[in-house]
């Protein structure tokens, strides 16, 4: 891949989760410390209403697979496996409106911390230019983990 990753193929190549779960599709922006992704929210999907709104939860895990998609990127790069990582904790997320399937989100999301394993980020999710979210969390990277020690 000479250019950023942009085919569900290879998006799927760089994050552990798989169909019906998978909430990023697209990379448009990568840099050592920040990440910008997209996701068109299908009109099928686990976490979307019946109303055809993506719920809370939806856009929380599409932040998180956001930096589990940066991860993945950066051990590409590194020409390692995409790595397995859970959520270790979520702060001041603030959700403002509930996008509709067919809208496309774009989730800036800002490293702040990286060390054993753990990644710390602040994030924005976008819609339309318009900010539907904000938060930070904190990931927790195992293969990391053990290799400093940590379990």
């Amino acid at each position: 891949m000479n250019q950023l990753p942009h085919t569900q193929e290879e998006i799927c190549k760089l994050i552990p989760q798989r169909e019906p779960f998978i909430l990023v599709d697209k990379i448009i922006e990568f840099q050592p410390n920040k990440i910008v992704g997209g996701f068109t929210i299908p009109e099928k999907h686990v976490l979307v209403t019946p109303q055809g709104f993506l719920t809370e939860a939806g856009i929380i895990e599409h932040f998180a697979q956001t930096i589990a998609l940066f991860q993945g990127y950066d051990y590409f790069l590194k020409n390692q496996p995409a790595p397995v990582g859970y959520i270790g904790s979520i702060k001041n997320i603030e959700i403002k409106s509930l996008p509709k399937a067919g809208e496309e989100l774009v989730t800036t999301i800002d490293i702040l911390n990286r060390m054993l394993g753990v990644t710390m980020v602040k994030g924005v999710v976008t819609q339309n230019g318009e900010i539907i979210a904000t938060g930070e969390m904190r990931t927790v990277v195992v293969s990391e983990m053990k290799e400093s020690g940590l379990k």
